[in-house]
This record gives C-alpha cells, structure tokens and sequence, in this order.
C-alpha cells in the first residue's frame, strides 16, 4: 500500500487507497450504529493504512470515526463510524500521471443538498418578489448578478507544480475566495464556488451547478504551465470553441484540462449527461459570443496588472466551459512552472491583484450586460 488519503467536502467525502497493483476488496454496510466496513484483501498493515486510523477532519458531515485493523491474515479492515447513513459509491482507478492504482471510496448524502435553496436563504434579495406572495407584487428590482466561480483542479488533482513545490490547486483557490469576497461585497453580484476546499469536483459537476443555479457568469480559475522547462510568462483567458482550437497552446491545454477527471478521480460507469453531448448539440453560439466579451473585459483588465501571454481570448474545447446558457471563461492567472511565475503566485498581494483585477473585467461586463430579472415569486 503505497498511501491512503482523506478527503472531506460538503457534498462528500472520498477515502482513497493508492497501491502498486489492484486492490481487490469487499464492501458492506452495518446499522444500529450505522457502519461501512471494507476489507482489503492481500495487503499488509503498513505505515499508510495506520496513519489512517483515527484520522477525521474536524467538522467531517459523514464521518464520525474511523477504525483501521487486521481482521484475519492477508486481510485488512477499515470501520468507517457514520454520523448517519449514507450512500457509498466504491470504484477503481488505472495508473495515472503520478499515481498508481486506486481504490475510491465515496460517501454521499441520501438527500442531496440543495445548491438554490441554501442560496436562496442565504440571501433574500436573490429572488425578490412580493413578501405576502399576493399576485399584486411590486415591479421586479434588478436582479443580483450570479457569478459561479470555479477554483480549479483540487484533492487528488493537484494541477500543475511549481519548481519549489507549489500546487495549483492551492492557488486558485486562494484567488478564487479573494475573488468571491469582492463580488460578494456589491450589491449587484453574488458568487459562489464550486469548491471551498481541498477535494475535487468533476468537471460535469461544476457545469452542472452553474446550469442549476441558473447562474449569468461562469469563471474557472486556474495557473498555467509548461510541459518542459521554459519561461513563459503571463496570463491568458479562454473561451469556448465549437471547433478547432485558436492555437497550438490552447488545444494542448484544454487537452490537459479535460484530462483532470483522470487525475481527480471519476467514477466512468457513472453516466455524466453534460461530458456525453457533443459541441455540436449545445446550440450555444449566442452564449460564446457572450463569453468572448467576458474574456475581452477581463483580459483587458488582466493586461493592465500583469504581463500578457496572449493578447486575445484563446479559444478551444475545454469540458468545464460547455453550459450552453451560462457564458463561460477560463483564466490562466500566470505559469507556475518557472520559478518567477511560482514565487509570484505564492505571495498574497500578487494573488489580490490578479483577484482585483478579474473582479473589474466581471463587473464591466456585469454594467454592459446586466442579468435577467427575478421571476415575481413569494419570497422565503
């Protein structure tokens, strides 16, 4: 056993065992208390399954212990203690990029949250209508602008790695929540994030909570990177293309984006809808057109703080930028792969002025292009 990681998020949690071959397993549930036990066949007790044991993020929602022992020889047994039941999803992942195989064990609530429902709580002004839900309703304010913001890679995907260490995953989550809290504090605009955390989102998901969210903007915030050593510098912004990329980097990197489901770890029996339609049945040539404004607004304000890497909005085939309603851009903030690009991106103030200024672009174009109104509906 090579190593075994815990990833907490809101919606789940993941135990993931990495081994230099595959693992061979069996999976049960247990009530009165609620249980999940897996045996692992044919492996050792080693270092990796007893740093395992007793290990629960603080705040864990499924998790309330877990237990790691020999149950019988060649057998090793993991107790997961719930806090209440849930559903479990276990598959298996190949060999890739740096890690070996994998055994994912998933735990997900038996209701899903509500993604609308938490927000429309949370803010009252997001839905406006009559208070006494009476059909005489006042005229409809303009509506808060909904702006999903998506930190890129996470969890097992760390994204790309800087010559001194820097994952960049960490990165754009950090942009992304200095990012949040400046839209946040208008009081035009609202955003929200795909992750507010170490674990990792599969790209169709992130698509899917922007389209139901209904949200008018989707930003997906990532650092940029070499496949050999170079010093490339500068930021770029990308759009989608329902045909061929704009240029050679482009094309190569959304092949290397698309890829993060990979990485990350997605289950592939499990029928993704939005990753299965093809460009062509997305009608979405009015909602590009759309997000080529969006890069051009922020790409301008990008240029005006940092170095350009290209001085257009690329275009290509990126998966996390294909909700055919939703105008969608990806920004790659800077290279972490050449030491100047890393020791940038590590320090806060750096990160704050890439945050100011995608926030500028998003809120020029918020100004030209304001979102739909508010359906008339009782307030909650």
């Amino acid at each position: 056993m090579i190593a075994a990681r815990l990833w907490p998020a809101q919606d789940y949690t993941r135990i993931t065992f990495e081994s230099t071959r595959p693992l061979k397993y069996h999976l049960f549930a247990l009530e009165n208390p609620e249980r999940l036990v897996l045996d692992l066949d044919d492996v050792g007790m080693g270092p990796a399954l007893a740093a395992l044991q007793g290990k629960v993020a603080a705040g864990d929602p499924y998790i309330e212990k877990l237990r790691v022992g020999r149950n019988r020889p060649g057998v090793v047994r993991v107790v997961v203690d719930l806090k209440s039941r849930v559903k479990p999803q276990i598959f298996s992942l190949d060999p890739v990029a740096k890690y070996g195989y994998r055994l994912v064990l998933d735990m997900y609530p038996l209701v899903p949250p509500d993604p609308l429902a938490a927000l429309i709580e949370s803010d009252g002004k997001l839905v406006p209508g009559a208070a006494d839900g009476s059909p005489s309703a006042p005229p409809v304010p303009r509506r808060r602008a909904l702006i999903v913001l998506d930190p890129g890679h996470g969890g097992e995907d760390t994204g790309a790695i800087g010559p001194d260490g820097t994952m960049e995953k960490n990165v754009t989550l950090a942009i992304a929540r200095g990012l949040k809290t400046l839209i946040d504090e208008q009081p035009d605009m609202r955003a929200v994030l795909t992750r507010n955390g170490d674990y990792y989102v599969p790209l169709g998901a992130r698509v899917a909570l922007a389209r139901r969210l209904k949200a008018d903007l989707f930003v997906s915030i990532h650092a940029n990177s070499c496949p050999s050593r170079c010093d490339a510098d500068g930021s770029m912004v990308f759009a989608l293309s329902e045909r061929r990329a704009t240029s050679t980097m482009a094309r190569l990197l959304a092949r290397s984006e698309n890829s993060a489901d990979l990485v990350g770890g997605v289950n592939i029996d499990t029928k993704d809808p939005y990753l299965a339609r093809t460009l062509l049945d997305l009608s979405q040539t009015a909602t590009i057109g759309y997000s080529l404004k969006l890069g051009r607004d922020v790409l301008g304000q990008l240029g005006q703080v940092n170095a350009l890497h290209s001085d257009r909005v690329e275009q290509a085939s990126f998966a996390v930028l294909t909700a055919p309603d939703v105008p969608s851009i990806l920004i790659e903030t800077q290279f972490i792969s050449n030491r100047k690009g890393e020791r940038e991106l590590g320090r806060t103030s750096y990160r704050d002025t890439l945050a100011h200024a995608i926030f500028r672009g998003i809120k020029e174009y918020v100004a030209q292009n304001p979102p739909r109104p508010a359906p008339v509906m009782a307030r909650r």
